[in-house]
C-alpha cells in the first residue's frame, strides 16, 4: 500500500507525463496485444488526473497528451504502408503517424476540457457520467469530421476471443460509440470504489467485468442455405501491383477456387484488388492493353467464369474507370458480381475512400511539394454514392463494404433494404502485422452491432466468417494462402442499432450527461 501511495504521488506530480505515458499504455489493450485491462487502468488514470486539473485549459492538454500518445502508439501500422510506393521516401511514414496523432489527439482533449468544465469543483460518479457522455460525443465527431478516422474506438477492447463476443455483446442496445463511453464508467467507477476503499465493490465490478469478457454467447449459431468459397491468396503488396506478377497472381487465387464438383453452386469470394484487368466495356484500348487477358474484357469475365465453374457467381474487387473526352478522369474501387457466362450481374463502388491513400486530399497544395497518394497510379478514386443492397438472386441480399469502409459504424447498410450478410474484401497487406488484427475486431464490432454476418477476404490475412454474433467462425492468419468453405451464417433479427444508428448511442450520451447537469447543480455531487 505504502508503494501504491509513493507511486500515485509520482504520478500527480507529473501530470502531462502521466498522460502522455498513459496514452501509449492504452493502445496496447487493443489488438494483437488485447491487454484488455489496460484500457480500464489508462481511462481512470486520465479521469484522476483531469480530476485534479485546477482549469479546463489544463484538463484539454492533459487529454491531448493522452491522445497524442495513445494515437501514435495504436497507429504505428500506418507507417508500414510508406514502404510500399515509391512516390515519397518511406521514412516519411515514421512522421506521418505523429503528425496524424496531432490532429486525432484533439477528440480526447475535446472530451476531457468539456468534462472539467461540467464537472466544476465537484468530483464522483455524475462527473464521471459526463465523462462518459463527452467521450461518445467526441468519437461520434472523430468518426465524420473530416472524413472521418473512426479507427479502434475505445469500445473496441471489449471485443472478446474468437469464439466469444465479450461485452460487446451490449452493442446493439449500445452502439459502438456508446461502448467505448461504457468503459470509461466502468474504469471511472472503478477508480471511486479504489479511491473510497470500497474493497467489496471494487471485487464486484472487476468480477463481473472479466466475467463480461469471456462468458459464450447465449444466442444460437445459425445458417443460411447460401454455399460459399472465400479465397486468401496471400499475394504479398511489393508483387500486388506489379505487372510482372499480374498473371502468377491470378493463377494463384483461381486454383484456390476451384468448385470441388462440377455445377456446385455457390458464391465464391475474392478480396479487394482480386482482378487487375478492367472487366467493363467501352473503354478507349490503351487503358486495356496493360491487362493479363489479351487485352479484352470480355475474354477476362468468361476466364473468370470458368475458373469458378457453372452455377457459382464470383464476386471480386477490381476497379473501374471514368472516361471524359476520351481519357480518364477517375476511378472507381469497386466489388464486381461476374456470373457462370460471364455476365456483370452486380456492383458496388467505395463510397468512403481513404485520403492520400486513394486520392491526395489538397491536391492543389500537396502535389507541387512531392505528395502523391499510397495506391499505385496518377489519377484520384472517386467516391460511389454510399451503401447498397446487392440482390444477388439464390446467393442472397449482399451488402458491401470496401476494406476501410467497415469501421465507419452506422454506415454500413442501406437503412431502406437491410441486407442478408455484409461482404468486407480488403487488401490488409499495407499494414504489417499489428493493422490486420485490428481491422478483423472492427469489422466484428459492426457485425455484432449490426446483427449480421461479416465474410472478409483480404490478399494476405486475416481472412474470416464472422457470425450475427460477433464469432469468428472460421479464418485463416496472416499471410497463410487457403480458401474457407462453408454455408453463410444467418442474420439475426434487427437490432435496435440497426434501426437507430448512432442515434443511439448519442441519446445515451444526453442520458449520462442530462442526470448529471441536474446533479452537479442541485446536489453538489
Amino acid at each position: 500500500m505504502k508503494a501504491f501511495g509513493q507511486f500515485s504521488a509520482w504520478f500527480a506530480m507529473r501530470p502531462r507525463l502521466s498522460a502522455f505515458a498513459l496514452g501509449i499504455l492504452s493502445a496496447a489493450a487493443f489488438r494483437p496485444l488485447t491487454i484488455w485491462p489496460l484500457a480500464f487502468l489508462s481511462i481512470a488514470g486520465l479521469i484522476a488526473l483531469v480530476f485534479q486539473s485546477s482549469t479546463v485549459k489544463r484538463a484539454t492538454g492533459l487529454g491531448w497528451l493522452f491522445g497524442f500518445g495513445h494515437f501514435t502508439a495504436g497507429n504505428i501500422w500506418i507507417a508500414q504502408a510508406f514502404t510500399y510506393q515509391a512516390e515519397m521516401p518511406a521514412a516519411l511514414g515514421w512522421a506521418a503517424v505523429p503528425l496524424l496523432a496531432l490532429y486525432l489527439a484533439l477528440y480526447p482533449a475535446l472530451a476531457a476540457g468539456t468534462a472539467r468544465w461540467l464537472m466544476g469543483d465537484r468530483r464522483g460518479w455524475s462527473a464521471i457520467a459526463a465523462f462518459a457522455a463527452c467521450w461518445i460525443v467526441s468519437e461520434w465527431l472523430r468518426s465524420w469530421v473530416f472524413t472521418g478516422f473512426p479507427w479502434n474506438p475505445l469500445g473496441a477492447v471489449l471485443i472478446g476471443p474468437f469464439d466469444r463476443p465479450g461485452l460487446a455483446v451490449l452493442a446493439p442496445w449500445l452502439g459502438t460509440y456508446a461502448l467505448s463511453g461504457l468503459v470509461v464508467l466502468l474504469a471511472g467507477t472503478g477508480l471511486w470504489l479504489a479511491r473510497d476503499r470500497r474493497i467489496v465493490p471494487f471485487a464486484v465490478l472487476c468480477v463481473l467485468v472479466i466475467a463480461g469478457m469471456y462468458v459464450p454467447s447465449w444466442q444460437v449459431a445459425r445458417d443460411s442455405t447460401v454455399h460459399f468459397t472465400l479465397v486468401q491468396p496471400d499475394i504479398r503488396q511489393e508483387k500486388l501491383n506489379d505487372p510482372a506478377s499480374f498473371e502468377e497472381n491470378f493463377i494463384k487465387t483461381a486454383r484456390l477456387s476451384l468448385p470441388d464438383s462440377p455445377g456446385q453452386e455457390r458464391l465464391v469470394l475474392w478480396p479487394e484488388s482480386g482482378v487487375p484487368d478492367y472487366l467493363r466495356d467501352g473503354y478507349p484500348q490503351r487503358y486495356y492493353n496493360h491487362m493479363t487477358a489479351l487485352g479484352d474484357p470480355e475474354f477476362a469475365r468468361h476466364r473468370l467464369a470458368r475458373v469458378v465453374g457453372e452455377n457459382s457467381l464470383l464476386l471480386t474487387g477490381t476497379t473501374d474507370l471514368d472516361i471524359s473526352d476520351g481519357r480518364a478522369v477517375g476511378a472507381r474501387n469497386v466489388v464486381t458480381a461476374i456470373d457462370d457466362t460471364g455476365n456483370i450481374r452486380a456492383g458496388y463502388a467505395k463510397a468512403h475512400l481513404v485520403p492520400f491513400g486513394e486520392y491526395l486530399a489538397l491536391r492543389w497544395l500537396l502535389e507541387p511539394l512531392g505528395g502523391a497518394r499510397l495506391v499505385a497510379g496518377t489519377i484520384d478514386f472517386l467516391p460511389g454514392p454510399g451503401p447498397r443492397t446487392l440482390d444477388l438472386g439464390n446467393y442472397g441480399q449482399a451488402g458491401v463494404q470496401i476494406c476501410y469502409e467497415i469501421i465507419f459504424s452506422g454506415r454500413i447498410t442501406d437503412p431502406e433494404n437491410r441486407p442478408d450478410y455484409i461482404f468486407n474484401p480488403s487488401n490488409d497487406g499495407w499494414f504489417g502485422t499489428i493493422g490486420p488484427p485490428q481491422h478483423l475486431a472492427q469489422a466484428r464490432l459492426r457485425a455484432i452491432e449490426e446483427g449480421l454476418p461479416v465474410l472478409r477476404a483480404t490478399t494476405t490475412g486475416i481472412s474470416a466468417v464472422i457470425d450475427a454474433r460477433g464469432i469468428v467462425r472460421q479464418y485463416r492468419p496472416l499471410h497463410v494462402a487457403g480458401r474457407i468453405d462453408g454455408t453463410v451464417p444467418a442474420a439475426a433479427e434487427p437490432t435496435l442499432f440497426s434501426f437507430l444508428g448512432n442515434v443511439l448511442p448519442l441519446a445515451w450520451a444526453i442520458v449520462l450527461l442530462l442526470p448529471t447537469a441536474v446533479a452537479i447543480r442541485r446536489i453538489g455531487l
